[in-house]
């Protein structure tokens, strides 16, 4: 019997390969657009725990410690090719505490 693959991600935290059901994903919503085009809004960034939501993903640990490096080292940032306000990272700490 052919097992099934399981999915790896890599933690934006420790950089440590892990199956994705392990991880949270961390998602920033697509930006809204006007018929014509323009950018109405942008999109926000926040934890998807359902890991369904559209929009770019990056995952993390399910640990402050892992969110902690990725804050540290910008690298959400990096993932997601934006500058991300530190109010964002505030609530997904609390979120993240909620989620524990």
């Amino acid at each position: 019997m052919k097992q099934k693959k399981i999915p790896l991600r890599k933690c934006t935290g420790c950089n440590e390969m892990k199956p994705k059901r392990e991880l949270i994903r961390v998602v920033k919503l697509p930006d809204k657009l006007s018929e014509s085009g323009e950018i109405l809004e942008k999109g926000s960034v926040e934890l998807d725990f359902t890991g369904k939501k559209p929009g770019r993903g990056a995952y993390i640990c399910n640990s402050l410690d892992c969110l902690n490096k990725a804050i540290k080292g910008r690298r959400l940032e990096k993932a997601f090719s934006c500058q991300i306000p530190d109010a964002v990272y505030q609530s997904l700490k609390k979120e993240l505490d909620k989620g524990e």
